[in-house]
């Protein structure tokens, strides 16, 4: 790509940032409150919604650059879909953030605009896997591709707990996947990450402790779902489709935590769909650890991440998913380290 058009991009990019801060300042003056409870990581009143920032930027980014699909591929009908589908998660996110929809109905409309993204073409057909080559997924496919969309948007939102740690991962994660979608050509990903950074970056000032606005469900599953659309878009990079595996890997550290916990709550009985406050960030936080530190560690497990995707690009296709073996070591001494705190201060999962 020239370097002018690239250049053409940042500056775009510096607009997003100051569009995205302007419509978190707005959210802010017309705030929609999130009271503290028993379950709150914070003790003070404070609005949410503010992710419609990021929303916002990202959907006058990709409009910017509709006269360029050669670059930004947006008029292709899978992206197309895919962008509507993200713009109707973000709708739903802020009806949520106002009336606190049913955990049932945000449920269906994932799976809708999840159902949107594999009807458009966009599901993982084969993967490669150490020792076995490459597996034509055939169906099974359709169902990966379904349950990573709805995993992955429920992830981030999940994770979404504590002042700046999931806004900071994501600006992180963004800007590492449009450096690597820039050096591989992948000109829809390179966009869509461009605009998320600018975005995310836009909100995070406002997030940081103590935060002066949460991001909420507008931002949280809008950004989880457009991660996940990207990892399956990301996929088209090899022939193996391993490269599917890039963005899990930039945001391994809330994936873990979100599945950790997930696994932990159903081996212990407990009601999955019940609030709580028993996430291993969360954990930390009640343990001792300063909510800046929390968020700061993720931050640092993404930039790891981020070191570890350029390795990815540069093993042999079947080894690759052997490189996401650090990033789980690291999260496991973290969990270790977590519940070794959480003993010294007599706490308990509950």
């Amino acid at each position: 790509m020239p370097a002018s058009l690239i250049l053409t991009h940042l500056l775009l990019a510096l607009v997003l940032v100051a569009l995205s801060a302007g419509v978190v300042r707005a959210m802010i003056r017309w705030p929609i409150l999130d009271v503290p409870n028993a379950r709150s990581a914070h003790t003070v009143v404070t609005p949410r919604g503010g992710g419609l920032g990021p929303v916002v930027a990202f959907i006058f980014g990709m409009l910017a650059l509709y006269q360029s699909a050669d670059v930004a591929r947006i008029a292709e009908l899978p992206f197309l879909g895919v962008i509507l589908a993200a713009v109707a998660i973000a709708a739903v996110g802020l009806l949520d953030d106002i009336r606190n929809l049913s955990a049932g109905l945000r449920l269906l409309c994932q799976f809708g605009a999840a159902m949107v993204a594999v009807l458009t073409g966009l599901v993982l057909e084969r993967l490669s896997l150490p020792g076995i080559g490459t597996v034509e997924l055939g169906f099974l496919g359709v169902l990966l591709t379904l349950f990573w969309i709805m995993g992955c948007t429920n992830a981030v939102n999940f994770m979404d707990g504590l002042d700046g740690l999931v806004a900071g991962t994501l600006v992180i994660a963004c800007a590492a996947l449009g450096v690597i979608a820039l050096s591989l050509g992948g000109g829809f990903i390179y966009a869509a990450s461009l605009f998320l950074t600018a975005g995310f970056l836009g909100f995070l000032p406002f997030n940081l402790h103590r935060a002066r606005i949460f991001m909420g469900d507008v931002g949280s599953q809008f950004a989880g779902f457009m991660l996940a659309i990207l990892a399956v878009a990301a996929a088209g990079f090899e022939d193996s489709q391993v490269s599917f595996l890039i963005v899990p890997l930039l945001i391994f550290g809330l994936l873990f935590d979100a599945g950790f916990t997930l696994l932990r709550r159903a081996l212990m009985g407990e009601r999955l769909g019940a609030a709580h406050r028993t996430h291993l960030y969360q954990m930390a936080q009640r343990a001792g650890v300063p909510v800046r530190g929390v968020a700061a560690l993720h931050w640092a497990f993404t930039l790891f991440h981020a070191g570890l995707a350029v390795w990815f690009l540069n093993v042999p296709a079947e080894m690759k998913p052997l490189v996401g073996l650090p990033a789980l070591a690291v999260q496991l001494a973290w969990a270790g380290y977590v519940m070794l705190r959480m003993r010294r201060a007599g706490l308990g999962f509950s």
